[in-house]
């Protein structure tokens, strides 16, 4: 079980180094960076530069607004830099982004993603194997092309491990196809929801997975309200309350609503935004969906917490960096005290 910190998305180029090392320092096994308001690719470059130990990962780079190739030649070098610390994960984001804020092709997400994962390991065994030629054709990339001074050639580290970003069946299904790994989305941590729709719908693709691949790593980026005191821990309660209304405003999160019986939660949050009302959509959400969608302890009792809901489940969890640096002392006996309970259980 692997212990990793989630990235403030306001966490710039200056800072990032700064959260790695301290992340490290705690004993976290990574951390996620995001790819939002600043470059994911140069943030994990800096993040690894930083460190020593430490796994950086990429949750998740939108995929389709740049080439297979670019991201082969960046993912490359941050491997081989890193010594086999970096992890890509990649995203499609939703067609009105991909067309308008990047100005990009759109492609079918699951069909486009999959062709993209199968052109990025083509050039991958290209660059380890430079007499080997670049021939990838697929439906929406076609790479050809790969002159001997344009290949940066072999690296004395592992293959990059590629995970995916899932919240649809069809995209839960490829990461189980071909993917080395799986980010949930803090809308679809429930433990029911992972057992009865995530893992079921990886399973299902992974029915004719390649014999070659480990089976993927289910990493659960999820969403923790913790403290020293009950009163701490219910701030941070509310704090992430409206986060969850803001996320639960999109409707291809609704999915995790309605199996919940929760359905008109998407809909009357979705108004909310329409009349600006973002000052109300907290309240719109029940207590008993926080409880579903959020873990709630003080530090004494989140290694419970955590092992005793994702035990089983998966094998990478996200716990966040308290802003308060005078509370790091605490938190290394906490994340040494997960480790040691989810091995008991």
């Amino acid at each position: 079980m692997e212990i990793f910190a989630s990235t403030p998305e306001h966490c710039g180029i200056e800072a990032i180094g700064d959260f790695a090392r301290r992340a490290e320092r705690l004993g976290y096994n990574g951390i996620f960076v995001a790819d939002a308001i600043h470059d994911g690719l140069l943030l994990a470059c800096q993040a690894l530069a930083a460190t020593t130990r430490l796994k950086v990962a990429i949750s998740v780079l939108v995929a389709f607004p740049r080439s297979p190739m670019n991201v082969a030649l960046a993912a490359w070098d941050l491997q081989k830099m890193s010594g086999g610390r970096f992890e890509l994960g990649l995203g499609s984001q939703i067609r009105q982004n991909i067309e308008e804020r990047y100005s990009a092709r759109w492609r079918p997400p699951a069909a486009g993603m999959k062709d993209y994962i199968g052109a990025l390991r083509a050039i991958f065994r290209s660059f380890r194997n430079p007499r080997e030629p670049l021939n990838f054709i697929g439906e929406y990339y076609r790479f050809t092309r790969l002159q001997p001074f344009f290949n940066p050639g072999p690296i004395e580290a592992p293959d990059i491990p590629i995970a995916l970003g899932a919240v649809g069946p069809k995209m839960l299904r490829l990461a189980g196809n071909v993917a080395d790994g799986l980010y949930t989305h803090p809308t679809n941590t429930s433990p029911r929801y992972l057992r009865e729709v995530i893992l079921p719908g990886v399973a299902a693709g992974a029915f004719d997975r390649d014999a070659a691949l480990a089976p993927p790593k289910i990493s659960v980026l999820q969403l923790t309200a913790m403290g020293p005191d009950a009163g701490a821990v219910a701030a941070e309660r509310q704090r992430l309350r409206g986060l969850l209304a803001f996320l639960f405003s999109t409707p291809a999160y609704w999915p995790s609503l309605a199996l919940f019986g929760w359905q008109d939660v998407g809909p009357d949050l979705q108004q909310l935004t329409r009349e600006g009302r973002w000052q109300d959509m907290a309240a719109a959400l029940p207590e008993a969906l926080l409880d579903e969608f959020l873990v709630c302890a003080t530090y004494e009792d989140l290694p419970e917490a955590l092992a005793g809901r994702f035990a089983d489940l998966a094998c990478r969890i996200t716990l966040p960096l308290p802003d308060d640096v005078d509370q790091d002392a605490v938190l290394t006996r906490v994340v040494a005290a997960i480790r040691a309970r989810w091995v008991a259980r």
